[in-house]
């Protein structure tokens, strides 16, 4: 079970930092991160890269569901528990944020590009719930991997105890969480939705 959540998680993380960094660059502009996104479609929109995406997903949740019932009543130190809620967090961020990813494809026939995701977070009241909804996913993303290095990591790394690289990460995390946030909402100013995902909206 370990193993099967420690391969899947390599799977995901490789497209997580590419989808990140696809993402900040939005604060250039929203026409620079599409463009970008069309460059990375070419990868993971493939018929078998995609699929392996998904697999690898469904065996997170699943995986991640039992290692977080099994270690829940444990006694745990602070990265351990900033593991576990991280992940439990992440694996129902999966869930419905790959669920509307589809649904949006396959029923609503849009294109699921920056303007899927920007809707809700630039939309008032929606952004109240969308605005902590990816602020959380980022930070536990950048969590889980922080209190992984923790648990890996047995030396300093010039002279850097482990506990401060794993609280390095954290702090680069919450960085690019604002600069992420900052791009996909034009400044915090918000950014004109196109008409066609005003469905998203309520429009």
């Amino acid at each position: 079970m370990k193993k099967l959540h420690y391969f899947s998680a390599i799977i995901i993380s490789i497209f997580v930092s590419f989808h990140l960094l696809n993402h900040i660059l939005s604060i250039l502009s929203l026409e620079a991160h599409i463009e970008m996104m069309e460059v990375f479609r070419k990868v993971y929109r493939n018929m078998w890269v995609e699929t392996l995406l998904l697999l690898a997903v469904l065996v997170q949740i699943v995986s991640g569901g039992k290692l977080f019932l099994t270690k829940r009543k444990l006694q745990l130190d602070a990265f351990q528990k900033l593991q576990l809620w991280s992940g439990l967090y992440l694996a129902v961020f999966f869930l419905i944020h790959i669920s509307a990813v589809l649904a949006g494809r396959l029923v609503l026939h849009l294109d699921t590009n920056v303007y899927f995701g920007a809707a809700g977070l630039n939309t008032f009241p929606l952004n109240i719930f969308f605005i902590p909804y990816y602020t959380l996913a980022i930070l536990s993303f950048f969590g889980h991997i922080a209190a992984i290095h923790h648990q890996k990591m047995k030396t300093s790394i010039c002279g850097i105890p482990v506990a401060q690289q794993s609280k390095g990460i954290l702090i680069l995390g919450g960085i690019l969480t604002i600069l992420i946030l900052y791009g996909l909402t034009n400044g915090f100013s918000g950014i004109e939705v196109p008409e066609e995902y005003g469905v998203l909206i309520g429009k």
